[in-house]
């Protein structure tokens, strides 16, 4: 009965891509917090570093379950996953420095916004380019 009621809550690729998103934002926001608050590291570098923290968890999350992308591809799609990751981890470090550096936001709290931010983007190039979902792909999935 549980397992019935999340198949259907999850059954669009949106709120897949929200559940793995949100995973992975947890692991990254852990590392930040640990890295820049308790171990003191500067605030850009453990940014970065807890980005690259979170990629395995993302790829593997979106690839098998948001996508529902279980082809032999995966030696492809990481390396075009882990493009997109660069791009979004050069979008997140400039979108960290306005918001902590200009607009004087917490670090944490400058991670939420732009996390949210770098998550739009991500799920564009993730679907398009990466993993190159289509809606007709969850029908078929639901249909047999």
């Amino acid at each position: 009965m549980i397992i019935e009621l999340f198949d259907r809550f999850t059954k669009h690729v949106l709120i897949r891509f929200i559940i793995s998103g949100g995973t992975s934002a947890s692991v990254n926001l852990l590392l930040l917090y640990l890295l820049n608050t308790v171990f003191e590291i500067y605030y850009l570098t453990s940014a970065v570093i807890a980005f690259i923290g979170a990629f395995g968890v993302s790829f593997t999350l979106h690839k098998f379950w948001t996508f529902k992308s279980h082809n032999d591809k995966a030696h492809k799609q990481v390396v075009m996953y882990l493009q997109t990751s660069l791009l979004a981890l050069l979008l997140n470090t400039f979108l960290m420095y306005v918001f902590v550096d200009h607009l004087n936001f917490v670090v944490i709290v400058a991670q939420v916004f732009v996390g949210m931010i770098v998550a739009v983007f991500s799920f564009f190039m993730s679907q398009t380019f990466v993993f190159k979902y289509k809606k007709d792909d969850e029908l078929e999935i639901h249909i047999k």
